[in-house]
């Protein structure tokens, strides 16, 4: 039989040979760590929905998020749960939020971290949805203002990237004239630009508490079905002045991740949501799957597809798996 000149299994032999020519490469300078904050001291809480992920205070994130930087990992985003909730969530452009304290304690003890916000009201109103409502509907240019002082007030507390996730239209020219004008033209836009009405966010509206009351956010928040929707969301956030695209969730949408990097030439995120971690810690904890070879796989796949950053909940995690590599 006549074999051809060319035999591919001959650099699939070894371990060594396979990294010789691997085309896509995982580093812990990939990741961006989840952080949830809430009131009050000393507080250390498991999320159960989001096992190995905790609730912090404030006075404990900052060991939390100096546990990661320790591990390679360059940049934190921080989500609060706030004391009181109420109509328009008031409490999340508060000085003194939960937030704005995590950020200031973290850059004080940790000031080579990246220190990113979500900014959206899902977590701070009594409603659940993330912004004003007016007659049961989302007030998006109401909205906006709000979100406007929102990053204002992340801004002078430290915060070096603000991440708007409510997918209202104009959020990304709220943010950067607002920003802006108060002098803060150094801090970065990460826009959640292609957000799509996802099954997999449920163990994170758990974990901060934002379920909506009634009604669901799938009249601000995308089509699972469509991707040309996506680049025209991204292209317009990319003119509006944002510095990172992302695309959410990341798993079921890595068609839109590949569509999006091949037509944006710009930082992108992907986010690798609380559904897809919980997954697999759920069929980790059975002993049906291999957990470090999924978690490795999955968040190569995310790369692949042409993700720049990844935000995971599994990032301490993959940290480890890779040092064991080197």
């Amino acid at each position: 039989m006549n074999y051809p000149d060319y035999r591919p299994r001959r650099m699939r032999r070894t371990e060594g040979l396979r990294r010789m020519v691997r085309e896509t490469r995982l580093a812990p300078d990939d990741f961006v760590y989840p952080l949830f904050v809430v009131p009050g001291s000393g507080v250390h809480k498991p999320i159960s929905s989001l096992p190995g992920q905790n609730h912090y205070s404030v006075d404990k994130v900052v060991d939390a998020a100096a546990a990661v930087a320790d591990l390679g990992v360059p940049a934190v985003i921080l989500f609060g749960i706030p004391e009181h909730k109420d109509a328009v969530g008031s409490e999340a452009w508060k000085d003194q939020g939960v937030v704005q304290k995590a950020a200031r304690a973290i850059k004080k003890a940790r000031p080579e971290l990246v220190v990113m916000a979500d900014a959206c009201f899902c977590e701070y109103t009594d409603h659940g949805h993330c912004g004003v409502l007016a007659g049961g509907e989302l007030d998006n240019d109401a909205s906006l203002e709000n979100l406007a002082r929102t990053v204002v007030s992340y801004a002078k507390a430290g915060v070096d990237v603000v991440a708007p996730s409510g997918m209202l239209d104009g959020f990304v020219t709220a943010c950067r004239e607002s920003l802006d004008e108060d002098g803060f033209d150094q801090v970065a836009i990460m826009a959640y630009s292609a957000k799509y009405a996802s099954a997999y966010y449920g163990p994170f509206r758990d974990a901060v508490e934002s379920a909506p009351q009634e009604g669901d956010r799938r009249g601000h928040q995308m089509d699972p079905a469509n991707v040309a929707e996506a680049l025209r969301e991204v292209a317009m956030d990319v003119a509006e002045g944002a510095d990172i695209v992302m695309v959410k969730p990341a798993l079921a949408y890595l068609d839109v991740i590949r569509a999006v990097s091949d037509e944006i030439n710009m930082p992108i995120a992907a986010y690798n949501v609380s559904g897809e971690y919980a997954m697999i810690e759920a069929a980790a904890e059975k002993g049906w799957i291999d957990k470090d070879r999924i978690v490795l796989e999955t968040l190569v796949a995310i790369r692949r597809a042409g993700a720049d950053v990844i935000i995971s909940y599994h990032a301490p995690y993959a940290c480890k798996l890779l040092a064991k590599q080197r």
